[in-house]
C-alpha cells in the first residue's frame, strides 16, 4: 500500500484541509485554530497515523490537539494512537464498542487487506475516545469553533459529523456520505434510519456547504440530497 505524500492535501477553506488516503480512499481532515488543531479521523494503521501527524505538524507548525472520529471502522480509527496526547471525541457508545470489539476490528482490517502485523499493532494500542457526543458539542480551537454532532444512527450506530462554520461551511460527513462508490451498509448499519441522519446533516450544513464524504470527492448539498433519496428507495420504501 503506497504511503502517499503531503501533496495529497486539499484546501477546503482557510485553515481547513483534507486528504484522501491511499488504499481504502478514506478521508482524513484537519481544522486549525489559533490554539488548537483538530484531526478528523486518523487513517487505517499506526503508520498512516504517524505520517499524517508529521505532515500536519509541518503544514501548520503545531501538534494536533484534538481528534474527532466519525465512526468506529478500522480505516478511520486505527491510526489514532500515533497522535499522542490528543483529546479524542466520538459518538456516544463508541468507547464501549471499541473496547469490547477490538478483536472484531482487527479481523475486519485484515479481511479488507491490512497486514495482520499492522492490524495487531494498531489494535494493541487502540485509543478509546475520551469524550462522548450524544447530541451536539462545540470545540473551541482558540479563534475558531467547530461543532461536533451525533446525527446517527445510519452508516453505523455511532455516526459523528464535524461542522466547520465559515464561508463556505465545511461538513466532514464520515461514511454517511460516499462519492467514490455506493454507500456501504454493513452488519452494523441502520439502513432505515440513514435517510433521517442525512436530513440532520443537511440541516446543519445548509444548501451552500462543502460536504466532505468518508470516501471520494467533495460534494454539494444536491449530491447529498440525491444520495439520501437513493438510500430511502433502497432501504425504506424499497
Amino acid at each position: 500500500m503506497d504511503s502517499g505524500s503531503s501533496s495529497g492535501w486539499e484546501d477546503l477553506a482557510p485553515g481547513v484541509v483534507r486528504r484522501r488516503m491511499p488504499g481504502w480512499d478514506e478521508t482524513v481532515g484537519a481544522v486549525a485554530g489559533s490554539e488548537g488543531l483538530l484531526v478528523v479521523d486518523t487513517g487505517a494503521c499506526l503508520r498512516e497515523g504517524a505520517e499524517l501527524r508529521r505532515e500536519l505538524e509541518q503544514r501548520f507548525g503545531r501538534r494536533p490537539t484534538h481528534v474527532a472520529l466519525t465512526h468506529p471502522h478500522f480505516d478511520h480509527v486505527l491510526g489514532t494512537a500515533a497522535f499522542a496526547g490528543v483529546q479524542v471525541y466520538a459518538a456516544v457508545g463508541s468507547d464501549r464498542l471499541l473496547r469490547k470489539g477490538a478483536e472484531e476490528l482487527r479481523a475486519d482490517a485484515v479481511r479488507h487487506g491490512l497486514t495482520p502485523e499492522e492490524a495487531t499493532e494498531a489494535v494493541d494500542v487502540l485509543v478509546v475516545p475520551h469524550h462522548q457526543v450524544s447530541g451536539e458539542m462545540t470545540l473551541r480551537l482558540g479563534d475558531r469553533e467547530v461543532l461536533l454532532a451525533n446525527v446517527g444512527p445510519g452508516h453505523t450506530g455511532h455516526d459523528l459529523v464535524v461542522l466547520v462554520p465559515g464561508t463556505p461551511h465545511v461538513v466532514f460527513c464520515g461514511d454517511l456520505v460516499e462519492e467514490s462508490g455506493e454507500p456501504q451498509a454493513g452488519r452494523d448499519a441502520h439502513p432505515a434510519r440513514w435517510p433521517e441522519a442525512l436530513d440532520r446533516l443537511l440541516s446543519l450544513g445548509g444548501p451552500d456547504a462543502r460536504y466532505v464524504p468518508g470516501h471520494g470527492a467533495v460534494v454539494d448539498a444536491d449530491f447529498v440530497r440525491a444520495q439520501r433519496e437513493d438510500l430511502a428507495r433502497r432501504f425504506v420504501t424499497g
